[in-house]
């Protein structure tokens, strides 16, 4: 048994998890703040393993939580736990620290947000994209697999290897379990410029919102484009979802395979009784594509 795991057995046996940050870990000078925390690299002491550890900005969570009262409603860090896939990143451990910050430690990923790569244009992952929209899917039909929807599914939340061969699925700050009380209207939370119009316009809910942002993603990643043209990441923006088309991807892409193509115009149907099904249904579709453009 390795150190890590000694500590975790001992903060299980007390009944008590109370992190000394300093004590155990060196951080990264650099911080990223997210949509309700802050994330840190941190280095174990001993070990010199890298983790990712997310300190929860305690008013803005105590808010979100708010929205589910008397469901009971899992936290960000069970809800990782549960969701066990090789290209979703790991949660090792969750607590509160010595200061009483909640906080989640895990799995680092050492490369770029998939968001970096589509503003930079780099086109060092175009040889391999094709094989990490196929991972991008499976990571996300793990979600829904084990029972939750994402809902936010966008290019900061999928993590790129250094190498940019590998890609995981993060973040699961605003998931929520698939059932129908928290598939009610009025949880209108995400990434505007990712949300489905069934979010924005405070509708009934399901895992097809995922299916949608998925297609947004996704086709931001093979054209560098976004389907609606817009750059604005106001909530404005995302009203145009369901009031105009989003441009044919093969405006951008000519030559992309039409099955591939096809697949992603699906995924940003308005109606989801419409849309793709799903990201296994994704996968189905796309299964026979062995690039991403037709001679």
């Amino acid at each position: 048994m390795g150190l890590f795991d000694k500590f975790k057995n001992a903060l299980s046996s007390s009944g008590v998890q109370r992190l000394d940050i300093s004590k155990r870990f060196s951080l990264d000078r650099h911080s990223f703040t997210g949509t309700m925390s802050k994330f840190h690299v941190a280095t174990d002491q001993v070990t010199k393993e890298k983790f990712g550890l997310k300190l929860l900005d305690k008013e803005k969570t105590k808010l979100f939580r708010a929205r589910f009262k008397g469901l009971k409603k899992p936290s960000e860090a069970a809800i990782g736990k549960q969701i066990i896939h090789p290209n979703v990143v790991v949660t090792h451990e969750s607590g509160f620290t010595t200061t009483g910050q909640e906080y989640i430690l895990m799995e680092y990923m050492d490369g770029p947000g998939l968001n970096v790569v589509i503003k930079n244009r780099d086109e060092r992952i175009v040889k391999n994209r094709l094989a990490m929209i196929r991972i991008m899917a499976k990571a996300l039909q793990a979600v829904h697999d084990a029972g939750f929807i994402h809902r936010d599914i966008c290019p900061r939340n999928y993590i790129c290897s250094k190498s940019l061969k590998d890609i995981k699925l993060i973040d699961f700050g605003l998931s929520v379990p698939d059932l129908p009380p928290y598939r009610q209207p009025g949880n209108r939370t995400g990434t505007p410029q990712y949300m489905s119009p069934e979010i924005v316009r405070r509708r009934p809910t399901d895992p097809r919102v995922d299916v949608f942002s998925f297609g947004v993603t996704v086709y931001r990643f093979l054209t560098w484009e976004h389907p609606w043209g817009s750059t604005d990441t106001s909530g404005v923006a995302a009203l145009a979802h369901d009031s105009r088309p989003p441009t044919d991807i093969l405006q951008h892409r000519p030559k992309l395979d039409p099955r591939l193509a096809k697949a992603v115009q699906d995924c940003l149907i308005v109606n989801p009784e419409k849309r793709m099904a799903s990201c296994k249904r994704f996968m189905a579709t796309i299964r026979s594509v062995e690039k991403e453009d037709v001679s």
